[in-house]
């Protein structure tokens, strides 16, 4: 029971990340829309930092909490240290609130994704290090025989340990005098740490869909870690598509492109592997948790297409930086990540939920597919427009008045996107805290 109050306490911790996030994001949208906008704490420069930093603390929290529920399943025994996973709950919430702390009083890094000062970064490696130290001796005993989802856990704890390294090098000198060298290595670190968190959701998806078909071959079979090895390889090599612009070598930007093809089809197989077995089931159980599912499955599609799209060098040379980018990192965190993470916490309570609620959440889920859809297209019409004006040699003003039509829909659509995480998230943080008995108090 101590073991499933800590998991708990991570994810309710990630739902009030979410909150937030969505709502600094909303709020830095209106800055495009409404140019006299109140600025001073909130600016843009303190909401997107704020925004970026939450979400990428929704993705951790909550994913860490999922883990802590399916790790002593899977190993079969209790989680090796409560007390461990205790205080890495409360190192990982005080970097949290030390971090937004210091984004309200103007302490940044200037560093994409790791805003904060860096020192934060000792917090997060240590509290880290006892997450690995508690995976690794529970799981130990199963470690010879492990499922390919048990590989992916540790791929994703020992990439984090090397990329959030890798993300500080800029702090010697070797790498900040130089600006190409810092460029790449930054963007390196960040995009293996996206394949970092990657592997720890789509190991927590993969066991979520395994308990709900029973199929347990889908662990084991050579596909899955055919794919799984494909996944490695994207984690380590396809970041260089963010350095095209940059001139560093050739061979980094042909790897990049050739590994970047690949980019999610092997989670779209584990996707479809997955329904095939779903489809085959007499009854079925986790209905709620399956929508999730299903839902992500429509967005990995629509963001495949867009992935390959912008790992063409030129139709990168020209998208890079634009609002285009923008959507294919909001498709990913949210229309993918977000709604597995959410089909994942669905799974673990949906037992617990009565109708009202599920209904509610349904209605939340749909909220969030359609307004998505109107922010997603309009953030893509937005960066064409970006593209063709700076490809003409436009003035900003031009560009502006060609992009606003875009970016209103993008603001109007942000708020019912932050309505139906809202409606989802919270009524999550109501089950879990009314939790007595089973029982849920709707």
């Amino acid at each position: 029971m101590k073991q499933q109050t800590v998991a708990n306490n991570f994810i309710v911790l990630g739902f009030a990340c979410l909150l937030l996030s969505i709502s600094f994001g909303v709020i830095a949208s209106f800055k495009y829309v409404l140019p006299y906008f109140p600025d001073e704490l909130l600016s843009f420069q303190h909401t997107r930092p704020l925004h970026v930093f939450l979400a990428i603390s929704w993705i951790f929290a909550s994913v860490t909490g999922i883990m802590y529920r399916y790790i002593p399943e899977v190993a079969g025994k209790p989680l090796y240290s409560v007390v461990l996973a205790n205080v890495h709950f409360l190192l990982q919430l005080g970097s949290i609130i030390i971090a937004v702390s210091g984004f309200f009083m103007g302490h940044f890094s200037g560093r994409e994704y790791l805003e904060f000062p860096p020192w934060v970064t000792l917090i997060i490696f240590l509290y880290w290090i006892l997450f690995a130290v508690n995976f690794v001796m529970t799981v130990k005993p199963v470690l010879r025989t492990a499922p390919v989802y048990v590989w992916m856990w540790c791929t994703g704890l020992l990439f984090f340990l090397i990329t959030i390294v890798e993300a500080n090098l800029w702090l010697l000198p070797y790498f900040n005098n130089n600006i190409v060298r810092d460029i790449t290595v930054q963007w390196k670190a960040n995009g293996s740490m996206v394949g970092a968190w990657n592997m720890l959701i789509y190991g927590s998806t993969m066991y979520a869909m395994q308990q709900i078909t029973g199929d347990t071959k889908m662990g084991y079979n050579k596909v899955s870690f055919a794919f799984y090895f494909l996944g490695l390889t994207n984690l380590m090599f396809n970041w260089g598509h963010h350095t095209y612009v940059v001139p560093a070598h050739p061979a980094v930007k042909n790897v990049a492109y050739l590994i970047s093809m690949t980019e999610l089809a092997f989670l779209a197989n584990i996707m479809l592997n997955w329904r095939k077995s779903y489809n085959r089931l007499p009854v079925q159980a986790h209905r709620l948790s399956f929508q999730f599912f299903k839902m992500a499955d429509i967005w990995i599609l629509l963001n495949l297409v867009l992935a390959i799209a912008i790992s063409i060098p030129y139709v990168n040379q020209y998208t890079h930086g634009t609002q285009i980018t923008v959507s294919h990192a909001m498709g990913a965190t949210i229309g993918i990540n977000s709604l597995l993470l959410m089909g994942s916490v669905t799974f673990i309570f949906e037992k617990q939920l009565k109708t009202n609620l599920n209904r509610t959440i349904l209605l939340g889920l749909r909220v969030i597919h359609i307004s998505l859809l109107f922010f997603w297209f309009s953030l893509i019409g937005s960066g064409i427009m970006r593209a063709i004006a700076l490809y003409q040699h436009n003035y900003f003003a031009q560009v502006s008045e060609r992009m606003l039509p875009y970016l209103q829909l993008f603001s109007m659509s942000g708020i019912f996107l932050a309505l139906g995480i809202g409606i989802v998230s919270i009524t999550y943080i109501k089950v879990i805290l009314s939790k007595v008995q089973g029982q849920v108090c709707a």
